[in-house]
């Protein structure tokens, strides 16, 4: 089957890829209880994922003195890596990466994980071989500057204009936007699909058989 539009599809990580809104929000919850500031809601704690770490906790927990950033930070990592927390990838990402794969598009990663946290994950889920780049957030400018596409369109030797990124935040769209790139939500994740729509993607998938289904057709 032809390519119609891309050469380069680009995935964002948590939310998108991995199930794990749930467990970053309580995390970022958590690590503001332990220094005793304000926590935030859900609806709040998840709105910052998919930013570098220190972005998203400051917006987490505005009233925290720019000095305690890495306290917040540690606290934060040691409630997200807890012993028996598993990296659990959404339903059929497996089988679409692979389809991916075999139709012969590029695939990467872009992530506000930071370099450690991607790579751990990539390995315990083995899906490194899947991706011809990555990058993270804790490596270059935060989403939703455009730094990551530009940067891995730079090292795959692609064209902006036939790259796509698909995320579950408004991050990652407007990332695309300002890359000049197109942009897939997918309304699993950590914002509300009004939020995603206000950004005009080129598609709204309501679960990881729709992405599946969408890029078969149109990709």
């Amino acid at each position: 089957m032809a390519r119609q539009q891309f050469d380069l599809i680009v995935f964002d990580w948590d939310g998108t890829l991995m199930d794990s809104t749930a467990h970053i929000t309580r995390s970022i919850q958590a690590a503001c209880r332990d220094l005793s500031v304000p926590v935030p809601t859900d609806e709040a704690a998840s709105y910052v994922i998919g930013l570098g770490l220190r972005d998203a906790l400051a917006i987490a927990a505005p009233s925290l003195d720019p000095h305690d950033y890495p306290r917040l930070a540690e606290r934060y990592r040691h409630h997200f890596l807890l012993t028996g927390v598993e990296t659990v990838l959404f339903e059929g990402v497996r089988e679409l990466l692979e389809e991916l794969r075999d139709r012969g598009y590029l695939l990467a990663v872009a992530t506000g994980k930071s370099r450690v946290g991607l790579n751990r994950a990539l390995d315990e889920v083995q899906l490194t071989r899947f991706f011809d780049g990555t990058r993270c957030a804790d490596e270059t400018f935060s989403k939703p500057h455009p730094a990551m596409l530009q940067e891995l369109t730079r090292e795959l030797g692609q064209d902006l204009g036939r790259t796509l990124m698909i995320g579950d935040t408004t991050h990652d769209l407007q990332m695309a936007i300002n890359a000049g790139a197109a942009g897939v939500a997918v309304a699993y994740g950590a914002h509300p699909v009004d939020a995603l729509t206000a950004l005009a993607p080129r598609f709204v998938a309501e679960n990881v058989p729709a992405l599946r289904h969408w890029l078969r057709e149109y990709a």
